[in-house]
């Protein structure tokens, strides 16, 4: 009966789409975050939806858009320099059968991540895209703040809509995401026009809010703990209040505490103590081996080269105050272990790509942060009522952008396709704003040219 549901509602908004093409696009959005493939006992897991919604939504754009000013920008063509250099790694990659099961995704979130700048002409389409990423994040996101407050959860044990551990279900990348997106709610619920801004839009973007900050304490996710505090300092950025509001946070923070599980409590406390914890001290450990790997393969080892390492450490004895037993040789335990991922994007990258695609990922990320940061001040100080909305977002692109930037520090997601199509919103938004420049530009210029015109036939006359 469930998949019955599912291949109907698909089917129906397949067939919205073909009377709206650009709605293939945010399908295939929506079947990227929420997977309903793995909702399916049979049905939808038996056709690559995926791609043929994909091939749908380049063939809406191929037939209807117009094109004869889409704009490109350098990011956009970096996208496509990592697919190509990420293709060769693959090609020559030191474990060829993983790596090409980790191609098989990658590849398609880089190309719609690519595809998305070309299709996102008007401010209806980048709302549209904002709305559909935040919705279909929602799913996940209430359901876990939901499971939270009533008492479950915990670290690898909670469950969203399914018992699965990849992608945007699995603990440290949802609490990663969750706290990312919120920008993107508060920008909605200020400057949406699809659901424009009353008090229903208002109460359900808190309880959202609410729901995303939920997340890391029903995951345990250490990595949101700190993507949190990292919210805390950027919305503080603008705000005129910003000691008051400041000490309201802390004050509600350590308020908070005694109505915490015991368990989030205690697994926060190892953040401090993270050189006798020994998920910190693997990672420490598997990018210690990754440094040592890039000096003789400077490419990388293609996806999944981690799984090649071998690594071995120590970790002091902790007593139960919390405090080492001493430095000698009885106080310390060794671990020794063997294809242990890198828990962090940048051990990711640098492991699998390279120093050239650690570069490459580096300036399309940061890059993104620094574009936004150009189109917020521009149109800051252009004070327009009609372009109130651009800076506010290009503000929450960017802080989103951050997060994610610090998150992935601690979480391997370097090609996370919930994350490239927020960077396919920046640079559509980036390019779209830069066709209306060119627009108002030319436009006085044909006007005084249709202006002329008539003076120049009465003296003819």
């Amino acid at each position: 009966m469930r998949d019955l549901v599912f291949v109907g509602y698909i089917a129906l908004i397949l067939l919205l789409a073909f009377k709206r093409p650009f709605i293939f696009t945010l399908i295939y959005a929506y079947i990227d975050i929420i997977a309903p493939q793995r909702l399916s006992y049979f049905m939808l897991n038996s056709v690559p939806l995926s791609l043929i919604v994909f091939a749908l939504a380049v063939l809406g754009f191929l037939i209807s858009d117009e094109k004869k000013d889409v704009r490109v920008s350098p990011r956009w063509a970096l996208l496509l320099v990592l697919v190509a250099y990420c293709g060769y790694t693959t090609s020559v990659a030191d474990e060829p059968v993983f790596a090409l099961e980790k191609w098989d995704w990658v590849w398609k979130a880089l190309v719609f991540a690519a595809f998305l700048p070309l299709t996102l002409r008007t401010r209806l389409r980048l709302e549209a895209l904002a709305l559909t990423m935040v919705l279909c994040a929602s799913a996940l996101i209430v359901t876990g703040g939901i499971k939270t407050s009533l008492g479950g959860g915990g670290y690898g044990v909670l469950v969203l809509l399914i018992d699965n551990n990849s992608g945007l279900y699995e603990g440290s990348i949802i609490s990663t995401v969750a706290i990312a997106i919120i920008p993107l709610i508060l920008w909605l619920a200020k400057h949406g026009t699809i659901f424009k801004p009353d008090w229903r839009v208002r109460v359900y973007a808190a309880a959202l809010i609410f729901a995303c900050l939920l997340i890391p304490v029903g995951t345990q996710a250490r990595t949101g703990l700190v993507c949190i505090a990292v919210l805390a300092v950027l919305l503080l950025r603008f705000n005129r209040y910003r000691f008051f509001y400041a000490a309201a946070a802390v004050t509600v923070a350590i308020m908070s505490v005694p109505f915490l599980p015991q368990s989030f409590v205690e697994r926060m406390q190892t953040i401090e103590n993270y050189e006798a914890d020994e998920s910190a001290s693997t990672r420490i450990a598997v990018w210690s081996w990754t440094l040592e790997y890039v000096k003789t393969h400077p490419f990388g080892g293609g996806f999944e080269a981690y799984r090649q390492n071998k690594i071995r450490y120590d970790i002091p004895i902790i007593d139960e105050n919390g405090l080492d037993t001493g430095m000698i040789e009885s106080s310390e335990k060794e671990i020794e272990d063997e294809g242990r991922a890198y828990h962090s994007s940048y051990f990711e990258m640098l492991g699998e790509q390279g120093w050239p695609g650690l570069a490459i990922w580096l300036i399309i990320h940061v890059g993104g942060v620094w574009r936004m940061e150009v189109i917020r001040r521009k149109y800051k100080k252009r004070g327009r009522a009609e372009e109130d909305w651009v800076a506010p977002l290009a503000l929450a692109l960017q802080n989103a952008q951050i997060i994610y930037l610090v998150g992935s520090v601690f979480v391997a997601i370097a090609f996370q396709p919930f994350v490239y199509m927020l960077v396919g919103m920046q640079i559509g938004l980036d390019t779209y704003l830069a066709r209306r420049r060119k627009e108002a530009a030319w436009r006085p210029i044909k006007q005084r040219r249709l202006g002329s015109e008539p003076t120049k036939h009465m003296a003819v006359a």
